[in-house]
């Protein structure tokens, strides 16, 4: 049973070739489009893409030639070829300004680099790109209906970037890079303001200046615990309310602790 499927479906493919290649040797333009149309509606954007194609150059400033570009292009981003969809979509907004689908194609530009956007963990290039050109679309195209789309995936895209933000971070903090560790999490509070872990980041900031003064040698022990007093008093002006603040609290006590301490061991010592 299974073979005679496989052949079936050998023998479907073989004549479904056979037609195509008929289509390709046909010089009947106008044929060569209804079929190359018909493919397109039927999803086999890899016959249709060939068939227009060839009718690409010959069809150029035709009536039908706008129509063509655009299910060509969409070809490409049904086949995920996303470089050349891109280029497409580009392409078409610089042939057709005016036309009532370049809108869409603008759109369409910036989406296919959101599909080309990789996990966190991988270079962000086309993320960034996303972000640019979904943010010029919202600039260029205020009224349009796509705007909660493009903010969407403008939103997606940062939560992204500040995921990798706080990966690189965290990774400086675990190596015990304290230092580097406190400066990556204040740059991932100053990029991303409006994050809802803000508290969490400054609390890591403390943390790493903490390690980092606890780590050094006594006579610079002072200058650096005074850091964290600078940290914590900054938490608790930005963060009022957060359910850190204990933590912060202690952080602050132990750090002026340790600086009494130090200036008594001073005191103390033979001049």
């Amino acid at each position: 049973m299974r073979l005679q499927v496989i052949i079936v479906l050998l023998t479907l493919s073989v004549s479904s070739c056979s037609k195509f290649a008929k289509v390709q040797k046909s010089t009947d333009y106008e044929y060569k489009l209804r079929m190359a149309d018909k493919y397109y509606v039927l999803k086999k954007y890899n016959y249709a893409q060939q068939l227009y194609e060839e009718l690409f150059p010959l069809l150029k400033g035709q009536p039908q030639f706008e129509d063509l570009f655009y299910k060509y292009a969409y070809c490409s981003y049904n086949l995920r070829d996303w470089m050349n969809a891109e280029n497409l979509f580009k392409q078409f907004t610089e042939v057709f300004p005016t036309s009532a689908r370049a809108e869409e194609m603008e759109y369409m530009r910036a989406y296919t680099y959101y599909r080309q956007s990789p996990k966190f963990e991988l270079d962000q290039t086309n993320t960034q790109k996303t972000i640019g050109l979904m943010q010029t679309f919202i600039n260029t195209h205020p009224e349009s209906q796509r705007i909660k789309e493009a903010t969407d995936i403008i939103d997606k895209c940062r939560q992204k970037l500040e995921g990798k933000a706080y990966k690189s971070a965290e990774l400086y903090y675990n190596m015990g890079h304290y230092r580097a560790a406190a400066i990556a999490y204040t740059s991932l509070m100053n990029d991303f303001p409006d994050s809802q872990r803000s508290d969490t980041y400054k609390l890591q900031v403390i943390r790493s200046y903490y390690l980092f003064a606890q780590n050094s040698i006594e006579e610079k022990k002072p200058a650096r615990y005074e850091q964290v007093i600078t940290e914590c008093n900054d938490f608790m002006d930005r963060f009022p309310e957060s359910k850190l603040l204990k933590e912060v609290e202690n952080y602050l006590n132990l750090s002026k602790n340790n600086i009494k301490a130090n200036h008594n061991e001073q005191a103390k010592a033979p001049n």
